[in-house]
């Protein structure tokens, strides 16, 4: 479930040719968004989360939290090694943030609200989605929840690894800001959100 491209195979049936040779070449919503289209980004995030809650909601439901917690990580190396790919997959934000819904929702609707603060006052994606993700381990923590804030560190840990051409150019100040489309992409079809996810 979690190698799944959703970017890549949405993409593809809306005309769009192959989202890795647009871009930053990810397959994920942030990428997706650079070929104008604020539908398709929507729905790469959609899927992209979605393949993360219904991993923990049904193991849950058949076997329990724990197995939940083996199988939100098994959706997320999933999605950022896919098999499909020569595990050349997405960053993991929206499933990390679809994982995190399902196993604890006030520490993802937590994640949603760092993520939008963040990108509405400096307008990198990148940098929302590393300062959200490091929120829900430490709140889990706080919360007394160690197993699972101990799984969402690993998660976190590499979530942040994914970033890391992000975190240079962040440092170097050379990092695209949300909505600045690729000189690669497609004419946009209606312009684009002030949110997304790489």
């Amino acid at each position: 479930m979690g190698s799944v491209p959703y970017g890549l195979i949405i993409t593809r049936l809306a005309g769009h040719g192959d989202i890795r040779e647009i871009g930053s070449g990810n397959i994920g919503t942030t990428n997706v968004l650079r070929t104008g289209s604020k539908k398709l980004a929507a729905l790469t995030l959609l899927g992209d989360a979605l393949k993360g809650t219904a991993a923990v909601l049904l193991v849950g439901v058949l076997f329990g939290r724990n197995a939940a917690l083996l199988a939100g990580f098994a959706a997320f190396l999933g999605h950022l090694y896919p098999v499909w790919l020569k595990f050349k997959g997405g960053k993991g934000v929206a499933t990390y943030l679809g994982i995190l819904l399902g196993l604890a929702w006030p520490v993802g609707l937590t994640f949603a609200v760092i993520w939008i603060a963040t990108a509405a006052l400096f307008r990198f994606s990148s940098l929302s989605a590393l300062a959200a993700s490091l929120s829900a381990p430490l709140l889990l923590l706080a919360l007394g929840d160690t197993l699972t804030g101990s799984v969402f560190a690993v998660l976190c840990a590499l979530l942040w690894a994914k970033h890391h051409e992000n975190i240079g150019r962040l440092l170097s100040g050379q990092e695209s800001k949300i909505g600045q489309r690729s000189s690669t992409a497609p004419p946009p079809e209606d312009p684009a959100p002030p949110v997304g996810q790489d």
